[in-house]
């Protein structure tokens, strides 16, 4: 071990010199008369920096309107761990994570073909309805897509402007028409569950959405209508911000399938906001399974499960207690719904995980399963 006295002293003179001192306070002065200067580690400017004087940028108080000095992104993680270990390189990477502030909307060829969606059964919809139409195709020489369903509608016979266009849209049915490579954006007239209704619509890659607020919530819907020329043109010219946001991918598989010769392929649904296991009219608690890999995690005793998006935590499962994820972070939240225990908390998975949800060996009723709302179906022993 080494003495103070060693790592101070550079030579064997002063060594000696030093152990001649009869006191501790002659030491120290001898110490203090041999110091030399050495050269500090940290910046002069730092060891000396005068005190910042007010300015007028400090005494604002900080807005929304200041440029961003700092991302939303985790720093990059160690990839090496002391001499040898390190991170093996795996292609198959889930998500890649970019700043929110620098996804921009770009266009490899001009864009030629918008479906227009808006909300149904409002009469107050109508009057924008018909604006955005005839500006699309008089002004912008644009195809525009509408359900078949929209143009059924009696109270659009009132508007004149709307006759003249009638005859140049396109129209389709949903469920029956395929939209695939069809559409080169969407726009949204409506609330939250209108641009849930265009993300059903579309169960591979989907066109970008433009939503306009004309609805009850707006989550999802951040474009006000007031000035929609203008806000068009910018998406239209590639001078957009995006949000890019993740869905789940489904799939229902039926025990009767798996005892039958009949290899029947799946289908695969693919949900924006969440899928919901409830226990449907039983008056009987659910006894529900939750796998994770393959792994069995938890039995969940209540009323169901909520399994959501970062999007759709924003919806059902804030209601049921469950926290806000920002749409960049990629994550999948369970969320119990009034869980007949103390111990079941929400939980927050990776995305890319496998959840497999299964009714327990004594669950003494079915389960029901829901995908955005839409397509409810009956769960059996068996099925998952």
């Amino acid at each position: 071990m080494l003495s103070m006295d060693s790592l101070w002293c550079g030579s064997e003179s002063e060594l000696s010199t030093l152990r001649l001192c009869k006191s501790a306070i002659e030491r120290t002065e001898y110490r203090l008369s041999r110091r030399k200067t050495t050269k500090s580690l940290i910046p002069q400017g730092l060891l000396h920096a005068p005190e910042p004087q007010p300015t007028k940028s400090h005494r604002q108080r900080r807005s929304g309107t200041w440029p961003r000095t700092r991302s939303l992104n985790a720093p990059s993680p160690i990839q090496q761990f002391g001499p040898c270990g390190r991170i093996m390189k795996n292609s198959a990477m889930v998500m890649q994570i970019q700043d929110p502030a620098s996804q921009r909307l770009t266009w490899y060829k001009p864009p030629l073909t918008v479906l227009v969606i808006k909300k149904v059964h409002d009469a107050t919809i109508l009057t924008p309805f018909v604006q955005l139409v005839h500006w699309l195709v008089h002004d912008k020489s644009m195809v525009v897509f509408v359900e078949a369903a929209v143009l059924d509608d009696t109270l659009l016979a009132e508007y004149g402007d709307f006759t003249s266009v009638r005859e140049r849209l396109m129209t389709f049915r949903a469920g029956t028409d395929d939209l695939t490579d069809k559409i080169d954006f969407i726009i949204c007239l409506g609330g939250d569950g209108t641009l849930l209704h265009a993300s059903s619509l579309f169960q591979q890659s989907v066109p970008p959405v433009m939503a306009f607020h004309l609805g009850s919530l707006g989550f999802l819907t951040p474009f006000e209508f007031n000035n929609f020329q203008e806000q068009v043109m910018n998406v239209l010219e590639g001078h957009a911000a995006l949000t890019l946001r993740s869905r789940l991918q489904c799939v229902v598989l039926r025990k009767s399938n798996d005892l039958t010769k009949d290899k029947k392929k799946p289908t695969t649904i693919l949900v924006l906001n969440e899928v919901v296991v409830d226990r449907g009219p039983s008056p009987y608690l659910s006894n529900i399974d939750l796998f994770l890999d393959g792994k069995h995690i938890t039995s969940v005793q209540g009323d169901g499960l909520i399994v959501s998006t970062p999007t759709g935590s924003t919806a059902y499962a804030v209601a049921a207690g469950a926290s806000m994820i920002h749409p960049s972070v990629p994550a999948i939240m369970v969320t119990p719904i009034c869980p007949h225990s103390l111990s079941f908390r929400p939980i927050v998975v990776p995305a890319g995980v496998e959840l497999k949800i299964a009714l327990s060996p004594e669950a003494r009723n079915a389960m029901w399963v829901s995908f955005d709302g839409r397509n409810r179906q009956a769960l059996q022993h068996g099925d998952r």
